[in-house]
C-alpha cells in the first residue's frame, strides 16, 4: 500500500474519519485568486471552515471532509476513488458533489459581499446540538457607554465598573482565536466611541478571525472614519436604524452604498409600528442585504403584533431576517414569539458568548450568569463553566 492510501487509512480509522483540530490553508502567491483557508473539525466529524476570514461555513460531516481534502491539495481523482469505495457510492455521483461543493467554495472567494455565516449542507438548527469545542462566534462589548442623545436603557452598566485596554482586548481576541472561535462581533453601547476600534478589528483580521460590527452609525457620517473602519477589512456591519431620524436614514444609504454586507436592525417602538411595512420596503429598495427586528417588551399586545406582522411582510419581500445577534432587547426577536419567554435563545452560552466591557463572559447580551473574566482567566476556565 502506498504512503497517500496508509495515511487515508489512518485518517479514516474508527472513531473518527478526521482527527480533531485546526487545519490550514494558504494559496500560493501565483494563485489567480489569493485565498486562505482554515477548518476547524470537530469530535463528530463536522467542521467550520473559514474563508478569507470573510466567511463561515457550518458543514456537515461528507463536506467537512471534501474540506479536508481540498485544504490537503488531494487530487479529484484519489477523492473520487476514496469516497465512492468507502460509502459505496458511484464515482460518478460522488465526483459531481465534490465539483458542486468546489464550486461553492469558489464562489465565497470571489464574493466576500456575501452573508459571512453560511450553512452548508446542515440544517440551521444543528449548529445548536450535540457537543462543540469552541462557541462560533464571540460578542465583544467594546464599550456601554452611548452618544449624548440616546437612551441609556441601551446599555446595561450595573455590573461593569471598568473598561478593558486595548492591550487586554487584543489578549482576549488571540485567546478566542487559539481557542478555535472563528467569529467575532464588536458590539456595545456604541464600539465607534472607542478610539481604538480600528486597531481591534484590523488585530482580529490578522488573527484570521471573521469580523463584524453592530453600530447606530452616526460616526460613518465622518467619511474619513468610515473608510478607516472598512479598510480593515471588516466583513459584515450591523446597522441600528433610529427609524424617526432623517440623518440615520441618510447615512445607511451611504453605508448600503459600500460593498459590505448589511444587516439593519430595527427595536419596534409604538410611535412607528404602523409604518412598518413601509419602512421594510424602503430597506428593501435601500439594498439593505437582511433585517434584524425586536422589541423593548414583548408583553406589550401591540409590539407583540407588530413584530409578527414585520417577520410576516420581510419574508414577503424577501428581506432575510436575522435574529442571533447581540443587538438591543435582542431576546425579544422574531423567534422569540415561538418559544417560552423564560427560555434563554437557541444558541447562547454555546453557539456563541458575550464578553462585556470589563471582561466577564455570559451567554449572551443581557444574561445574568457569568462563567469568568476571559482577561483574568483561562480559556479553558470560563468555556468549562459554560458548558
Amino acid at each position: 500500500m502506498n504512503t497517500f492510501y496508509a495515511r487515508l487509512k489512518n485518517l479514516f480509522s474508527p472513531p473518527s474519519l478526521i482527527a480533531p483540530g485546526v487545519y490550514h490553508y494558504q494559496a500560493p502567491a501565483s494563485a489567480d485568486e489569493p485565498y486562505r483557508m482554515h477548518l476547524r473539525v470537530e469530535e463528530d466529524g463536522r467542521g467550520l471552515l473559514i474563508i478569507n476570514a470573510a466567511t463561515v461555513l457550518h458543514l456537515n460531516q461528507t463536506a467537512t471532509e471534501y474540506a479536508f481534502y481540498l485544504i490537503q491539495g488531494i487530487s479529484d481523482q484519489d477523492v473520487v476513488r476514496e469516497v465512492s469505495n468507502r460509502y459505496s457510492t458511484g464515482p460518478d455521483q460522488v465526483k459531481k458533489d465534490y465539483q458542486e461543493f468546489k464550486k461553492k467554495i469558489q464562489t465565497m472567494i470571489e464574493r466576500p459581499d456575501l452573508d459571512p455565516v453560511h450553512y452548508l449542507d446542515l440544517d440551521r438548527k444543528s449548529p445548536y446540538a450535540g457537543a462543540i469545542s469552541a462557541p462560533y462566534r464571540m460578542d465583544c462589548a467594546l464599550t456601554y457607554r452611548l452618544p449624548e442623545e440616546s437612551n441609556p436603557d441601551l446599555a446595561p452598566t450595573r455590573r461593569v465598573d471598568r473598561e478593558l485596554t486595548t492591550s487586554e482586548w487584543k489578549t482576549i481576541l488571540d485567546k478566542a482565536w487559539k481557542a478555535g472561535i472563528p467569529h467575532v462581533a464588536f458590539t456595545g453601547g456604541e464600539p465607534t466611541l472607542r478610539e481604538d476600534l480600528v486597531e481591534l478589528i484590523n488585530h482580529a483580521e490578522e488573527n484570521g478571525q471573521v469580523t463584524g460590527l453592530l453600530s447606530d452609525g452616526f460616526r460613518f457620517a465622518d467619511q474619513a472614519f468610515f473608510q478607516e473602519v472598512l479598510l480593515t477589512g471588516l466583513d459584515h456591519l450591523m446597522f441600528v436604524l433610529t427609524p424617526l431620524r432623517e440623518d440615520s436614514w441618510a447615512v445607511l444609504q451611504r453605508v448600503l452604498d459600500e460593498d459590505i454586507h448589511t444587516t439593519v436592525h430595527i427595536t419596534i417602538h409604538k410611535e412607528f409600528a404602523k409604518h412598518l411595512d413601509d419602512m421594510l420596503s424602503k430597506l428593501k429598495d435601500m439594498g439593505a442585504n437582511a433585517l434584524s427586528l425586536s422589541v423593548r417588551s414583548p408583553q406589550d399586545p401591540t409590539l407583540k403584533k407588530a413584530l409578527g406582522n414585520a417577520r410576516s411582510f420581510a419574508a414577503e419581500i424577501g428581506l432575510p431576517l436575522k435574529w442571533d445577534l447581540p443587538v438591543p432587547y435582542s431576546v425579544h426577536n422574531p423567534v422569540s414569539l415561538e418559544i417560552k419567554a423564560e427560555e434563554t435563545p437557541r444558541g447562547a452560552g454555546k453557539a456563541w458568548i458575550y464578553v462585556e466591557p470589563d471582561g466577564d463572559v455570559l451567554p449572551t447580551q443581557g444574561g445574568e450568569q457569568i462563567y469568568g473574566n476571559l482577561w483574568e482567566d483561562t480559556w479553558e476556565a470560563v468555556w468549562s463553566k459554560a458548558t
